[in-house]
Protein backbone atom coordinates (compact mmCIF):
# COMPACT_ATOMS: atom_id res chain seq x y z
CA UNK A 1 0.00 0.00 0.00
CA UNK A 2 1.01 3.61 -0.47
CA UNK A 3 3.43 4.83 2.21
CA UNK A 4 2.66 8.01 4.18
CA UNK A 5 5.21 10.02 6.12
CA UNK A 6 5.42 13.37 7.89
CA UNK A 7 7.95 15.91 6.67
CA UNK A 8 9.27 18.99 8.40
CA UNK A 9 10.46 20.33 5.04
CA UNK A 10 8.47 22.79 3.00
CA UNK A 11 6.76 21.63 -0.18
CA UNK A 12 9.25 23.66 -2.20
CA UNK A 13 12.21 21.76 -0.78
CA UNK A 14 10.97 18.21 -1.28
CA UNK A 15 11.95 16.16 -4.28
CA UNK A 16 8.79 14.60 -5.68
CA UNK A 17 6.86 13.97 -8.88
CA UNK A 18 4.25 16.50 -7.81
CA UNK A 19 3.33 18.98 -5.10
CA UNK A 20 -0.31 19.01 -4.03
CA UNK A 21 -1.94 22.20 -2.76
CA UNK A 22 -5.53 22.95 -1.87
CA UNK A 23 -7.69 25.78 -3.17
CA UNK A 24 -11.17 26.97 -2.35
CA UNK A 25 -13.97 29.18 -3.63
CA UNK A 26 -13.69 32.59 -2.01
CA UNK A 27 -16.17 35.50 -2.25
CA UNK A 28 -14.06 37.11 -4.97
CA UNK A 29 -12.74 34.01 -6.69
CA UNK A 30 -10.23 31.27 -6.09
CA UNK A 31 -8.18 31.38 -2.87
CA UNK A 32 -5.25 29.31 -1.67
CA UNK A 33 -5.78 27.17 1.41
CA UNK A 34 -3.20 27.15 4.23
CA UNK A 35 -0.19 25.00 3.44
CA UNK A 36 0.38 26.41 -0.04
CA UNK A 37 2.54 29.37 1.07
CA UNK A 38 5.91 27.98 -0.02
CA UNK A 39 4.52 26.94 -3.39
CA UNK A 40 2.90 30.33 -3.89
CA UNK A 41 6.23 31.99 -3.11
CA UNK A 42 7.85 29.93 -5.87
CA UNK A 43 5.22 31.38 -8.23
CA UNK A 44 6.14 34.87 -6.97
CA UNK A 45 2.76 35.18 -5.28
CA UNK A 46 0.81 34.47 -8.46
CA UNK A 47 -0.24 30.83 -7.94
CA UNK A 48 -3.94 31.68 -7.50
CA UNK A 49 -3.81 33.83 -10.64
CA UNK A 50 -2.13 31.07 -12.67
CA UNK A 51 -4.63 28.47 -11.52
CA UNK A 52 -7.57 30.75 -12.29
CA UNK A 53 -6.18 31.33 -15.77
CA UNK A 54 -6.27 27.59 -16.53
CA UNK A 55 -9.82 27.24 -15.22
CA UNK A 56 -9.50 26.31 -11.55
CA UNK A 57 -12.41 27.42 -9.36
CA UNK A 58 -11.75 25.65 -6.05
CA UNK A 59 -14.88 23.53 -6.39
CA UNK A 60 -15.05 20.30 -4.42
CA UNK A 61 -13.65 17.38 -6.42
CA UNK A 62 -11.72 19.61 -8.84
CA UNK A 63 -8.12 18.75 -9.81
CA UNK A 64 -6.02 21.11 -11.91
CA UNK A 65 -2.38 20.62 -12.93
CA UNK A 66 0.15 23.32 -13.80
CA UNK A 67 3.90 23.08 -14.51
CA UNK A 68 6.07 24.03 -11.56
CA UNK A 69 8.66 26.84 -11.72
CA UNK A 70 12.35 25.95 -11.56
CA UNK A 71 12.59 26.90 -7.89
CA UNK A 72 10.44 23.91 -6.92
CA UNK A 73 12.04 20.48 -6.73
CA UNK A 74 8.92 18.91 -8.23
CA UNK A 75 7.99 19.39 -11.92
CA UNK A 76 4.25 19.57 -11.33
CA UNK A 77 1.78 21.36 -9.06
CA UNK A 78 -1.63 19.78 -8.54
CA UNK A 79 -4.36 21.96 -7.05
CA UNK A 80 -7.37 20.18 -5.55
CA UNK A 81 -10.60 21.89 -4.60
CA UNK A 82 -12.06 22.06 -1.10
CA UNK A 83 -15.30 23.80 -1.98
CA UNK A 84 -16.34 26.95 -0.16
CA UNK A 85 -13.54 28.76 1.66
CA UNK A 86 -13.56 28.36 5.45
CA UNK A 87 -12.28 30.96 7.88
CA UNK A 88 -11.94 28.65 10.88
CA UNK A 89 -10.50 25.51 9.31
CA UNK A 90 -11.73 22.92 6.88
CA UNK A 91 -13.93 19.99 7.84
CA UNK A 92 -12.27 16.58 8.03
CA UNK A 93 -14.43 15.19 5.25
CA UNK A 94 -13.43 18.02 2.89
CA UNK A 95 -9.77 17.25 3.57
CA UNK A 96 -10.32 13.50 3.11
CA UNK A 97 -12.05 14.10 -0.21
CA UNK A 98 -9.40 16.52 -1.49
CA UNK A 99 -6.56 14.18 -0.51
CA UNK A 100 -8.40 11.32 -2.18
CA UNK A 101 -8.83 13.27 -5.41
CA UNK A 102 -5.12 14.09 -5.39
CA UNK A 103 -4.06 10.50 -4.85
CA UNK A 104 -6.42 9.24 -7.59
CA UNK A 105 -5.16 11.89 -10.00
CA UNK A 106 -1.54 10.90 -9.34
CA UNK A 107 -1.94 7.18 -9.97
CA UNK A 108 1.25 6.00 -11.63
CA UNK A 109 3.49 8.49 -9.80
CA UNK A 110 6.20 7.52 -7.35
CA UNK A 111 6.08 10.35 -4.79
CA UNK A 112 3.99 13.40 -4.00
CA UNK A 113 4.35 16.17 -1.43
CA UNK A 114 0.96 17.05 0.10
CA UNK A 115 0.97 20.72 1.16
CA UNK A 116 -2.62 20.69 2.42
CA UNK A 117 -4.09 22.48 5.46
CA UNK A 118 -3.15 19.73 7.90
CA UNK A 119 -2.36 21.82 10.97
CA UNK A 120 -3.44 19.48 13.78
CA UNK A 121 -3.72 15.76 14.46
CA UNK A 122 -7.33 15.49 13.25
CA UNK A 123 -6.55 17.10 9.90
CA UNK A 124 -3.36 15.03 9.50
CA UNK A 125 -5.41 11.88 10.02
CA UNK A 126 -8.03 13.09 7.54
CA UNK A 127 -5.40 13.72 4.86
CA UNK A 128 -3.72 10.37 5.57
CA UNK A 129 -6.95 8.40 5.35
CA UNK A 130 -8.26 10.24 2.30
CA UNK A 131 -4.98 9.88 0.43
CA UNK A 132 -4.62 6.17 1.14
CA UNK A 133 -8.21 5.49 0.15
CA UNK A 134 -7.82 7.56 -2.99
CA UNK A 135 -4.64 5.73 -3.93
CA UNK A 136 -6.46 2.38 -3.88
CA UNK A 137 -6.84 0.38 -7.04
CA UNK A 138 -7.87 -3.25 -7.56
CA UNK A 139 -5.50 -5.04 -9.91
CA UNK A 140 -5.57 -8.65 -8.68
CA UNK A 141 -7.36 -9.88 -11.79
CA UNK A 142 -5.17 -8.07 -14.31
CA UNK A 143 -2.61 -10.18 -16.15
CA UNK A 144 0.18 -7.72 -15.27
CA UNK A 145 -1.21 -7.03 -11.77
CA UNK A 146 -1.55 -3.39 -12.82
CA UNK A 147 2.19 -2.76 -13.03
CA UNK A 148 3.63 -0.18 -15.35
CA UNK A 149 0.53 1.81 -16.14
CA UNK A 150 -1.62 4.62 -14.78
CA UNK A 151 -3.51 2.20 -12.53
CA UNK A 152 -0.44 1.73 -10.34
CA UNK A 153 -1.12 3.43 -7.00
CA UNK A 154 0.83 6.50 -5.96
CA UNK A 155 3.77 4.94 -4.11
CA UNK A 156 4.70 7.53 -1.48
CA UNK A 157 3.13 10.59 0.14
CA UNK A 158 4.93 13.12 2.31
CA UNK A 159 2.65 15.40 4.34
CA UNK A 160 4.53 18.68 4.70
CA UNK A 161 4.53 21.28 7.45
CA UNK A 162 4.91 18.94 10.43
CA UNK A 163 6.78 19.90 13.58
CA UNK A 164 9.71 17.72 14.60
CA UNK A 165 8.72 15.25 17.31
CA UNK A 166 4.97 15.84 16.95
CA UNK A 167 3.69 12.67 18.63
CA UNK A 168 0.03 13.52 18.05
CA UNK A 169 0.58 13.90 14.32
CA UNK A 170 2.52 10.63 14.20
CA UNK A 171 -0.30 8.83 16.03
CA UNK A 172 -2.78 10.37 13.60
CA UNK A 173 -0.88 8.97 10.62
CA UNK A 174 -0.75 5.56 12.30
CA UNK A 175 -4.51 5.46 12.99
CA UNK A 176 -5.34 6.75 9.52
CA UNK A 177 -3.10 4.10 8.01
CA UNK A 178 -4.69 1.27 10.01
CA UNK A 179 -8.22 2.29 9.07
CA UNK A 180 -7.24 2.74 5.42
CA UNK A 181 -5.52 -0.66 5.33
CA UNK A 182 -8.63 -2.36 6.65
CA UNK A 183 -10.97 -0.42 4.40
CA UNK A 184 -8.85 -1.36 1.41
CA UNK A 185 -8.87 -4.98 2.61
CA UNK A 186 -12.67 -4.81 2.53
CA UNK A 187 -12.63 -3.26 -0.92
CA UNK A 188 -10.42 -6.09 -2.18
CA UNK A 189 -12.85 -8.67 -0.81
CA UNK A 190 -15.87 -6.94 -2.34
CA UNK A 191 -14.15 -6.55 -5.70
CA UNK A 192 -12.98 -10.17 -5.87
CA UNK A 193 -14.91 -12.20 -8.43
CA UNK A 194 -17.29 -14.78 -6.93
CA UNK A 195 -15.40 -17.68 -8.51
CA UNK A 196 -12.44 -16.64 -6.30
CA UNK A 197 -14.30 -15.52 -3.17
CA UNK A 198 -16.82 -18.02 -1.81
CA UNK A 199 -17.61 -19.17 1.74
CA UNK A 200 -14.68 -21.58 2.08
CA UNK A 201 -12.09 -19.23 0.58
CA UNK A 202 -13.39 -16.29 2.65
CA UNK A 203 -13.04 -18.44 5.77
CA UNK A 204 -9.47 -19.33 4.77
CA UNK A 205 -8.64 -15.65 4.27
CA UNK A 206 -10.02 -14.89 7.74
CA UNK A 207 -8.02 -17.73 9.29
CA UNK A 208 -4.78 -16.54 7.72
CA UNK A 209 -5.33 -12.92 8.83
CA UNK A 210 -6.24 -14.05 12.33
CA UNK A 211 -2.95 -15.94 12.70
CA UNK A 212 -1.01 -12.90 11.50
CA UNK A 213 -2.65 -10.54 14.00
CA UNK A 214 -3.22 -12.83 16.95
CA UNK A 215 -6.99 -12.79 16.51
CA UNK A 216 -8.87 -16.02 17.26
CA UNK A 217 -10.78 -17.41 14.29
CA UNK A 218 -13.28 -20.27 14.48
CA UNK A 219 -14.78 -21.70 11.28
CA UNK A 220 -18.12 -23.50 11.60
CA UNK A 221 -18.32 -25.63 8.46
CA UNK A 222 -21.32 -27.33 6.89
CA UNK A 223 -21.18 -30.40 9.12
CA UNK A 224 -21.04 -28.26 12.24
CA UNK A 225 -23.83 -26.02 10.91
CA UNK A 226 -26.03 -29.08 10.41
CA UNK A 227 -25.20 -30.41 13.86
CA UNK A 228 -25.89 -27.02 15.42
CA UNK A 229 -29.18 -26.48 13.62
CA UNK A 230 -28.29 -23.33 11.67
CA UNK A 231 -31.30 -23.61 9.38
CA UNK A 232 -31.10 -20.10 7.99
CA UNK A 233 -27.51 -20.29 6.75
CA UNK A 234 -27.99 -23.87 5.51
CA UNK A 235 -31.24 -22.98 3.77
CA UNK A 236 -29.69 -20.11 1.87
CA UNK A 237 -26.53 -22.02 0.98
CA UNK A 238 -28.29 -25.27 0.09
CA UNK A 239 -28.60 -24.50 -3.62
CA UNK A 240 -24.88 -24.04 -4.18
CA UNK A 241 -22.13 -26.59 -4.71
CA UNK A 242 -20.04 -24.37 -2.42
CA UNK A 243 -21.16 -25.06 1.14
CA UNK A 244 -21.80 -22.24 3.63
CA UNK A 245 -19.78 -21.22 6.65
CA UNK A 246 -20.22 -19.24 9.85
CA UNK A 247 -16.93 -17.66 10.87
CA UNK A 248 -16.23 -16.22 14.30
CA UNK A 249 -13.41 -13.66 14.49
CA UNK A 250 -12.69 -12.64 18.09
CA UNK A 251 -10.41 -9.92 19.44
CA UNK A 252 -10.13 -9.61 23.21
CA UNK A 253 -8.28 -7.20 25.48
CA UNK A 254 -7.41 -7.99 29.12
CA UNK A 255 -8.61 -4.55 30.26
CA UNK A 256 -11.86 -4.57 28.29
CA UNK A 257 -14.94 -3.35 30.13
CA UNK A 258 -17.38 -3.75 27.25
CA UNK A 259 -18.09 -6.35 24.60
CA UNK A 260 -19.40 -5.82 21.07
CA UNK A 261 -20.66 -8.36 18.55
CA UNK A 262 -20.56 -7.31 14.90
CA UNK A 263 -22.46 -9.49 12.45
CA UNK A 264 -21.95 -9.31 8.69
CA UNK A 265 -24.07 -10.56 5.85
CA UNK A 266 -21.70 -12.60 3.70
CA UNK A 267 -23.56 -13.68 0.57
CA UNK A 268 -20.57 -14.15 -1.68
CA UNK A 269 -22.86 -14.26 -4.69
CA UNK A 270 -26.60 -13.64 -4.78
CA UNK A 271 -28.51 -14.94 -7.77
CA UNK A 272 -31.76 -14.60 -5.84
CA UNK A 273 -32.05 -18.37 -5.60
CA UNK A 274 -35.29 -19.83 -6.96
CA UNK A 275 -36.71 -16.29 -6.82
CA UNK A 276 -34.17 -15.45 -9.52
CA UNK A 277 -33.12 -11.85 -9.99
CA UNK A 278 -34.12 -10.31 -13.33
CA UNK A 279 -31.56 -9.61 -16.05
CA UNK A 280 -29.46 -6.56 -15.27
CA UNK A 281 -29.47 -7.15 -11.52
CA UNK A 282 -26.91 -9.96 -11.28
CA UNK A 283 -23.71 -8.34 -12.46
CA UNK A 284 -22.75 -6.68 -9.18
CA UNK A 285 -24.06 -9.34 -6.80
CA UNK A 286 -20.54 -10.29 -5.78
CA UNK A 287 -20.87 -7.27 -3.47
CA UNK A 288 -23.52 -8.93 -1.32
CA UNK A 289 -20.83 -9.90 1.19
CA UNK A 290 -19.84 -6.28 1.86
CA UNK A 291 -21.28 -6.40 5.35
CA UNK A 292 -19.16 -9.41 6.28
CA UNK A 293 -16.13 -7.71 4.74
CA UNK A 294 -16.70 -4.60 6.85
CA UNK A 295 -17.17 -6.63 10.04
CA UNK A 296 -14.05 -8.70 9.38
CA UNK A 297 -11.94 -5.61 8.73
CA UNK A 298 -13.26 -3.71 11.74
CA UNK A 299 -12.27 -6.52 14.12
CA UNK A 300 -8.77 -6.56 12.61
CA UNK A 301 -8.58 -2.77 12.94
CA UNK A 302 -9.54 -3.00 16.62
CA UNK A 303 -6.73 -5.52 17.11
CA UNK A 304 -4.16 -3.37 15.29
CA UNK A 305 -5.17 -0.33 17.33
CA UNK A 306 -5.06 -2.31 20.59
CA UNK A 307 -8.46 -1.03 21.71
CA UNK A 308 -9.47 -1.89 25.26
CA UNK A 309 -12.69 -3.62 24.24
CA UNK A 310 -13.75 -7.13 23.27
CA UNK A 311 -14.98 -7.29 19.68
CA UNK A 312 -16.33 -10.43 18.05
CA UNK A 313 -17.18 -10.54 14.38
CA UNK A 314 -19.58 -13.11 12.96
CA UNK A 315 -19.36 -13.67 9.20
CA UNK A 316 -22.49 -15.42 7.91
CA UNK A 317 -21.21 -16.80 4.59
CA UNK A 318 -23.26 -18.48 1.88
CA UNK A 319 -23.75 -18.48 -1.87
CA UNK A 320 -27.40 -18.09 -2.91
CA UNK A 321 -27.92 -20.19 -6.04
CA UNK A 322 -30.84 -21.93 -7.79
CA UNK A 323 -30.67 -25.71 -8.12
CA UNK A 324 -32.57 -28.86 -7.25
CA UNK A 325 -31.34 -28.58 -3.66
CA UNK A 326 -32.18 -24.89 -3.26
CA UNK A 327 -34.72 -23.60 -0.76
CA UNK A 328 -38.11 -23.06 -2.44
CA UNK A 329 -40.66 -20.32 -1.82
CA UNK A 330 -43.04 -21.93 0.64
CA UNK A 331 -40.39 -23.93 2.49
CA UNK A 332 -40.15 -23.56 6.26
CA UNK A 333 -36.71 -23.30 7.84
CA UNK A 334 -35.98 -24.08 11.48
CA UNK A 335 -33.50 -21.39 12.48
CA UNK A 336 -30.71 -21.62 15.01
CA UNK A 337 -32.43 -21.38 18.39
CA UNK A 338 -35.64 -23.07 17.18
CA UNK A 339 -37.73 -20.30 15.65
CA UNK A 340 -39.35 -21.27 12.33
CA UNK A 341 -39.48 -19.09 9.22
CA UNK A 342 -41.67 -19.48 6.14
CA UNK A 343 -39.61 -18.47 3.11
CA UNK A 344 -41.85 -16.53 0.73
CA UNK A 345 -39.00 -15.11 -1.34
CA UNK A 346 -35.58 -16.74 -1.60
CA UNK A 347 -34.09 -13.39 -2.62
CA UNK A 348 -34.78 -12.14 0.91
CA UNK A 349 -31.94 -14.36 2.02
CA UNK A 350 -29.68 -11.97 3.89
CA UNK A 351 -32.03 -11.71 6.83
CA UNK A 352 -32.02 -15.51 7.12
CA UNK A 353 -28.25 -15.89 7.50
CA UNK A 354 -28.11 -12.86 9.79
CA UNK A 355 -30.86 -14.25 12.02
CA UNK A 356 -28.88 -17.40 12.74
CA UNK A 357 -25.78 -15.36 13.51
CA UNK A 358 -27.66 -12.90 15.73
CA UNK A 359 -29.02 -15.72 17.88
CA UNK A 360 -25.60 -17.38 18.11
CA UNK A 361 -23.90 -14.09 18.99
CA UNK A 362 -26.52 -13.38 21.63
CA UNK A 363 -25.61 -16.59 23.47
CA UNK A 364 -22.32 -14.96 24.44
CA UNK A 365 -24.23 -12.06 26.02
CA UNK A 366 -22.38 -9.10 24.46
CA UNK A 367 -23.29 -5.62 25.60
CA UNK A 368 -24.16 -4.60 22.06
CA UNK A 369 -24.90 -6.30 18.75
CA UNK A 370 -24.56 -4.48 15.44
CA UNK A 371 -25.35 -6.20 12.16
CA UNK A 372 -24.22 -4.83 8.81
CA UNK A 373 -25.77 -5.89 5.52
CA UNK A 374 -26.44 -4.98 1.92
CA UNK A 375 -29.96 -5.99 2.81
CA UNK A 376 -32.69 -4.27 0.80
CA UNK A 377 -33.24 -2.40 -2.42
CA UNK A 378 -35.96 -0.57 -0.50
CA UNK A 379 -33.30 1.21 1.57
CA UNK A 380 -31.65 2.41 -1.62
CA UNK A 381 -35.01 3.73 -2.80
CA UNK A 382 -35.38 5.60 0.49
CA UNK A 383 -31.86 6.98 0.98
CA UNK A 384 -30.11 6.77 -2.37
CA UNK A 385 -26.69 5.36 -3.15
CA UNK A 386 -24.50 7.18 -0.62
CA UNK A 387 -26.38 6.94 2.69
CA UNK A 388 -27.08 3.88 4.83
CA UNK A 389 -29.98 3.39 7.20
CA UNK A 390 -29.65 2.74 10.93
CA UNK A 391 -32.34 0.91 12.90
CA UNK A 392 -32.19 -0.24 16.51
CA UNK A 393 -34.16 -1.54 19.46
CA UNK A 394 -32.92 1.43 21.51
CA UNK A 395 -33.38 5.03 20.37
CA UNK A 396 -30.32 6.36 22.19
CA UNK A 397 -28.07 3.69 20.69
CA UNK A 398 -29.49 4.32 17.23
CA UNK A 399 -28.65 7.99 17.67
CA UNK A 400 -25.13 7.22 18.85
CA UNK A 401 -24.40 4.92 15.90
CA UNK A 402 -25.78 7.48 13.44
CA UNK A 403 -23.74 10.31 14.96
CA UNK A 404 -20.54 8.25 14.95
CA UNK A 405 -21.11 7.32 11.32
CA UNK A 406 -21.58 10.94 10.29
CA UNK A 407 -18.56 12.07 12.32
CA UNK A 408 -16.49 9.37 10.62
CA UNK A 409 -17.44 10.58 7.15
CA UNK A 410 -20.05 7.90 6.42
CA UNK A 411 -23.48 9.40 5.66
CA UNK A 412 -26.14 7.62 7.72
CA UNK A 413 -29.76 8.24 8.61
CA UNK A 414 -31.75 7.02 11.60
CA UNK A 415 -34.75 4.94 10.51
CA UNK A 416 -37.76 3.75 12.55
CA UNK A 417 -39.05 0.25 13.23
CA UNK A 418 -42.83 0.82 13.06
CA UNK A 419 -44.60 -1.87 15.09
CA UNK A 420 -47.58 -2.02 12.71
CA UNK A 421 -45.38 -3.43 9.94
CA UNK A 422 -44.68 -6.56 11.98
CA UNK A 423 -48.13 -8.01 11.30
CA UNK A 424 -47.36 -8.30 7.60
CA UNK A 425 -44.84 -11.03 8.41
CA UNK A 426 -47.40 -13.24 10.17
CA UNK A 427 -47.35 -16.77 8.73
CA UNK A 428 -50.11 -19.38 8.80
CA UNK A 429 -47.58 -22.22 8.97
CA UNK A 430 -44.53 -20.87 10.82
CA UNK A 431 -43.53 -18.44 13.55
CA UNK A 432 -42.76 -15.70 11.03
CA UNK A 433 -42.39 -15.19 7.27
CA UNK A 434 -39.31 -13.67 5.68
CA UNK A 435 -41.42 -11.13 3.77
CA UNK A 436 -44.00 -8.56 4.78
CA UNK A 437 -45.49 -5.42 3.30
CA UNK A 438 -43.77 -4.19 0.13
CA UNK A 439 -43.89 -0.55 1.16
CA UNK A 440 -41.30 0.11 3.83
CA UNK A 441 -39.45 -3.06 2.89
CA UNK A 442 -36.20 -1.92 4.49
CA UNK A 443 -37.99 -1.38 7.79
CA UNK A 444 -39.73 -4.74 7.49
CA UNK A 445 -36.32 -6.40 7.15
CA UNK A 446 -35.16 -4.61 10.30
CA UNK A 447 -38.24 -5.78 12.18
CA UNK A 448 -37.55 -9.36 11.06
CA UNK A 449 -34.02 -9.22 12.47
CA UNK A 450 -35.25 -7.67 15.71
CA UNK A 451 -37.26 -10.87 16.34
CA UNK A 452 -33.99 -12.77 16.79
CA UNK A 453 -32.26 -10.41 19.23
CA UNK A 454 -32.17 -11.80 22.76
CA UNK A 455 -33.90 -9.85 25.51
CA UNK A 456 -31.64 -7.40 27.29
CA UNK A 457 -29.18 -6.92 24.42
CA UNK A 458 -28.94 -3.53 22.75
CA UNK A 459 -28.92 -3.98 18.97
CA UNK A 460 -28.55 -1.91 15.82
CA UNK A 461 -28.95 -2.79 12.16
CA UNK A 462 -27.05 -1.02 9.36
CA UNK A 463 -28.55 -1.46 5.89
CA UNK A 464 -25.66 -0.48 3.61
CA UNK A 465 -27.25 -1.59 0.33
CA UNK A 466 -26.78 1.82 -1.28
CA UNK A 467 -23.23 2.94 -0.49
CA UNK A 468 -21.46 -0.45 -0.28
CA UNK A 469 -20.75 -0.64 -4.02
CA UNK A 470 -20.19 2.35 -6.29
CA UNK A 471 -21.43 1.60 -9.79
CA UNK A 472 -20.76 5.14 -10.99
CA UNK A 473 -17.61 7.16 -11.56
CA UNK A 474 -15.03 7.56 -8.76
CA UNK A 475 -15.44 10.61 -6.52
CA UNK A 476 -13.34 11.99 -3.68
CA UNK A 477 -11.59 9.01 -2.12
CA UNK A 478 -14.28 6.59 -3.31
CA UNK A 479 -13.38 4.30 -6.22
CA UNK A 480 -15.64 2.50 -8.62
CA UNK A 481 -16.60 -0.84 -7.05
CA UNK A 482 -16.30 -1.76 -3.39
CA UNK A 483 -16.25 1.19 -0.99
CA UNK A 484 -15.77 -0.39 2.47
CA UNK A 485 -18.78 1.43 3.88
CA UNK A 486 -19.36 0.89 7.62
CA UNK A 487 -15.75 0.06 8.57
CA UNK A 488 -15.16 3.55 9.97
CA UNK A 489 -18.46 3.47 11.84
CA UNK A 490 -17.71 0.11 13.46
CA UNK A 491 -14.17 1.16 14.41
CA UNK A 492 -15.49 4.39 15.91
CA UNK A 493 -18.09 2.41 17.84
CA UNK A 494 -15.39 0.09 19.20
CA UNK A 495 -13.29 3.11 20.23
CA UNK A 496 -16.34 4.68 21.86
CA UNK A 497 -16.92 1.49 23.86
CA UNK A 498 -13.25 1.25 24.81
CA UNK A 499 -13.43 4.78 26.18
CA UNK A 500 -16.50 3.94 28.25
CA UNK A 501 -18.76 6.26 26.29
CA UNK A 502 -21.52 3.79 25.38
Amino acid sequence: MTAVSLSTSTAAALRADAVVVAVAKGPKGLVLAPGAEAVDEAFEGRLAEVLTTVGATGAEGEAVKVPAPASLKAPLVLAVGLGEAAEDGYAAEALRAAAGVAARTLHGSKKAAFALPATDAASVEAVTLGALLGAYTFTACRSDNGKGDAKTPLAEIAITGSKRGDKAAKAAVERGTVVAEEMNRTRDLVNMPPNDLFPKSFAEIATTAGKELGVKVEVIDEKALIKGGFGGILGVGGGSERSPRLVKVAYTHPKAKASLAFIGKGITYDSGGISLKPAGHNETMKCDMAGAGAVFASVLAAAKLGLQVNVTGWLALAENMPSGSATRPGDVLRMYGGKTVEVLNTDAEGRLVLADAIVRAGEEKPDYIVDVATLTGAMMMALGSRTFGVMANDDAFRGTVTELAEASGEPAWAMPLPAHLRKGMDSTVADIANMGERMGGGLVAGLFLKEFVADGITWAHLDIAGPAFNEGAPFGYTPKGGTATAVRTLVALAEHAADGKL
